[in-house]
């Protein structure tokens, strides 16, 4: 079965061929920072931004894809119960990761599944991230590895590259963390061939 994943996030392409899931891909182009702000706008925390930013874009490619399984997803970091934005710089990128800086904080992967507009499963996996106690220097000799494009797209930090190091513990799935909670979507995909 080719399912239709709607993000053009290159690792989580990476993740549903690593396990020979087959798919299509077809962007949602949701502007994020909009719903973000609506929904921060009604009092919701993290888990339920991420949740709802990974439904809108499944259901939004769904519409225009009858009868296909469309996997949307969305990553989001919470410090403290509060949301931590991509950078839309590399100041603002340094600024995270001051704030980010010796705590801990967890990392938020939402997945969802719809058919014909409507969400048909979804599931949310937060994993625990522990930073290091790095020096300004330290911070910014990380910064000058990464491209700048890389930090707008993925964040400040990828742990399937240069971000591993920024840590002393991670406690949770390396491919939820990347941002596909694959164990469970290949669990939702092989019993929606049996039905």
């Amino acid at each position: 079965m080719k399912i239709i994943l709607a993000s053009k996030s290159e690792v989580r392409k990476k993740i549903l061929d690593n396990h020979n899931i087959e798919c299509d891909v077809i962007p949602s182009n949701v502007d994020e920072d909009e719903v973000k702000i609506s929904l921060k706008a009604e009092g919701a925390n993290p888990l339920i931004i991420s949740k709802n930013l990974a439904e809108i874009k499944s259901t939004k490619v769904s519409n225009q894809n009858p009868n296909r399984l469309v996997l949307g997803a969305d990553s989001v970091i919470s410090l403290n119960d509060t949301l931590i934005n991509k950078p839309k710089s590399r100041d603002e990128a340094l600024k995270t990761l001051k704030k980010l800086n010796n705590s801990k904080h967890l990392l938020i992967s939402s997945v969802c599944i719809s058919v014909n507009g409507a969400m048909v499963w979804n599931y949310s996996d937060a994993s625990e991230l522990k930073m290091k106690n790095l020096t300004d220097n330290q911070l910014l000799e990380y910064l000058g590895k990464i491209k700048t494009e890389t930090l707008l797209a993925y964040g400040v930090y990828q742990v399937e590259a240069e971000g591993l190091q920024l840590f002393d513990h991670i406690k949770g799935d390396l491919n939820s963390i990347m941002g596909l909670p694959i164990k469970e979507i290949l669990n939702y995909i092989k019993n929606y061939k049996n039905d």
